[in-house]
């Protein structure tokens, strides 16, 4: 048997903690033994994206194109960690149709704590009219309106995030190895018992 890929899609405005839950989720995942890749979105832009610009087209380009990256790796049985704004919904719902296991964490946090955040000044500079094309500021963020994992950054700690994280793709049976052709994959309570003590030892849960 091999284990399944999947993708957890952060989707939330710059500086909402995509990138650190990424990091924590990965080193969790490989402590459990899985093949991990974290896609952030402003590596992908710097090497698949290049060409891209942010305009609305160009934005759903460049998050198709890390879609199908993420449905590559998924395919050879990798976890892939996507850490990307995403800010549109119908480009959003266009990757989970085009991802077999997807998984959308919201990661919500007000303007405030965003610019208290922000240590490079993109929000300041938004916001007096410095700079353009700022996502929350003059570009929009469509919330979503059903992620499973909703995130409440200014509220919690990243730990926890990862553990809110961890704990839904337990009971979306995610984290087991693939059933036989078939057959549908699904956890007996003693695997399920056996992961969740791993993660409590391992401090994540």
């Amino acid at each position: 048997m091999t284990e399944k890929g999947f993708t957890v899609w952060l989707t939330g405005p710059p500086r909402s903690g995509k990138t650190t839950l990424a990091g924590l989720l990965a080193q969790a995942l490989r402590e459990l033994g899985r093949q991990v890749q974290v896609l952030d979105g402003d590596e992908v832009r710097k090497v698949l994206c290049a060409d891209l610009g942010f305009s609305r087209q160009d934005r759903r380009a460049n998050n198709l194109r890390t879609a199908y990256v993420a449905s590559l790796l998924n395919d050879h049985g990798v976890c892939c960690l996507v850490a990307q704004i995403a800010p549109y919904a119908a480009d959003r719902q266009e990757v989970r149709r085009r991802l077999a296991d997807y998984v959308e964490v919201f990661m919500d946090c007000p303007l405030e704590q965003l610019i208290n955040r922000d240590y490079k000044g993109i929000y300041a500079k938004a916001l007096a009219g410095q700079l353009k094309g700022v996502t929350g500021v003059d570009d929009p963020y469509e919330p979503p309106l059903d992620p499973e994992v909703h995130c409440r950054t200014d509220r919690q700690s990243p730990q926890d995030s990862l553990a809110q994280v961890l704990e839904y793709l337990l009971r979306a049976g995610l984290l087991a190895t693939a059933a036989p052709a078939g057959q549908e994959a699904a956890y007996t309570p003693e695997q399920e018992a056996l992961i969740r003590r791993r993660l409590a030892d391992l401090g994540y849960l």
